[in-house]
């Protein structure tokens, strides 16, 4: 614990945050990251990625990943998410990569790094099951999946929209985390073309299976380029079968719209109308310095900062979206449909006069509690 701060030490509860407030700290709900890809982190000098865009970065990516170990996943994994922790984010959702060429390494080392980290953060992982899923091609893949849900993969993932049959492969990732019981967060429409929608059969599915284990769509991009009336009535349905979206300004900002002169689009989902609908929208920053993105600080005033900037929130707005908003959309609230129900009382202090001065300026002075103790303070671990 730094200097500036030893007389907390031995504090607890509600005499530290009410000393934290005496001190001139803003006290804020600790953040929460919804999507994070915690096995691709830190590797942008590694992976170079010259084309810049989506297609770019996985071709890149799997080229790379066969040199990879699970130590050396479970190395990267453990530092990103203590970078995130000392900036105030306690609980983290990654995806990880999975499937018939990488088997289940990666997961091995992203939960080596959660045996490690221990009870200083909430890790989730959701198995980015690898493609196709659906044909006689994908049963390899989908065997993998199920050998990662055994081994204690969280959350059931995938990228529908990159599969050759969209639709189906929603339908059989859907069908397994019924199987085990197990929430579904899917990578959906990751694209500004208007052609891919499949978030509406998404939502459609939940409704009907009465799917009760807690339902995210990650992304969502081309729903921001339909026209009103549609995004109006894919909002409502998503809505209605309580699927969260995710927004992830920094990582689409970064891929979409690359080689477009004019006008370019923000790549960010349809955020004023999913909001009037009444769905769960949170944001979160996705990848942290790698060839899908090679900015990030893993700090959560930087996505609501993006948020306020590219996505025209409040600070209020913003801030909710990486903290209160996603710990629902994950699970980790009251009244959430997720496996990993849990209230939080964690909280991040920071030396700022308002929100909006700590989203604007990302202090380095920043307490972050977890269970009523201190875990972090001045951008450092608390041993």
């Amino acid at each position: 614990m730094s200097a500036s701060i030893d007389h907390l030490r031995g504090l607890e509860g509600d005499e530290l945050t009410a000393t934290l407030a005496a001190d001139g700290y803003l006290l804020l709900p600790a953040a929460a990251e919804p999507h994070a890809h915690l096995d691709k982190a830190l590797t942008a000098d590694r992976v170079p990625n010259p084309r810049g865009d989506l297609l770019g970065a996985i071709e890149a990516w799997l080229a790379h990943r066969p040199t990879i170990t699970v130590d050396d996943y479970a190395d990267r994994a453990e530092q990103a998410a203590r970078m995130s922790l000392v900036n105030g984010i306690t609980t983290i959702r990654t995806h990880v990569d999975l499937g018939a060429e990488l088997g289940t390494t990666a997961v091995e080392g992203v939960l080596a790094a959660k045996e490690r980290l221990g009870d200083l953060v909430d890790l989730q992982l959701v198995g980015l099951t690898g493609r196709p899923t659906t044909g006689p091609d994908g049963a390899a893949n989908l065997a993998v999946l199920r050998r990662a849900l055994d081994l204690g993969l969280d959350v059931v993932g995938g990228c529908p929209h990159l599969d050759p049959d969209p639709d189906r492969c929603t339908d059989v990732l859907l069908d397994i985390a019924g199987e085990y019981g197990r929430p579904i967060d899917l990578h959906t429409d990751e694209t500004l073309d208007p052609t891919h929608l499949h978030l509406e059969h998404f939502a459609e599915r939940v409704s009907a299976l009465g799917f009760d284990h807690g339902a995210v769509a990650s992304h969502c991009v081309s729903l921001g380029v339909q026209s009103e009336a549609t995004q109006r009535r894919v909002a409502e349905k998503v809505a209605a079968a309580r699927v969260a979206v995710v927004a992830l300004p920094q990582t689409n900002l970064f891929l979409q719209a690359r080689g477009e002169r004019v006008a370019p689009a923000r790549g960010l989902t349809a955020l004023t109308t999913l909001d009037e609908a009444g769905a769960v929208v949170c944001a979160g920053a996705d990848n942290l310095q790698d060839p899908f993105c090679t900015m990030g600080r893993a700090d959560p005033f930087e996505t609501a900062a993006l948020m306020v900037m590219a996505g025209h929130d409040t600070p209020e707005q913003a801030y909710a979206r990486v903290s209160s908003l996603t710990r629902q959309a994950i699970g980790m609230l009251p009244g959430s449909h997720a496996a990993h129900e849990a209230t939080s009382d964690d909280v991040l202090a920071v030396r700022a006069g308002s929100l909006r001065e700590a989203i604007a300026s990302a202090p380095v002075d920043r307490v972050v509690i977890r269970s009523g103790r201190v875990v972090a303070a001045g951008g450092h671990i608390v041993s």
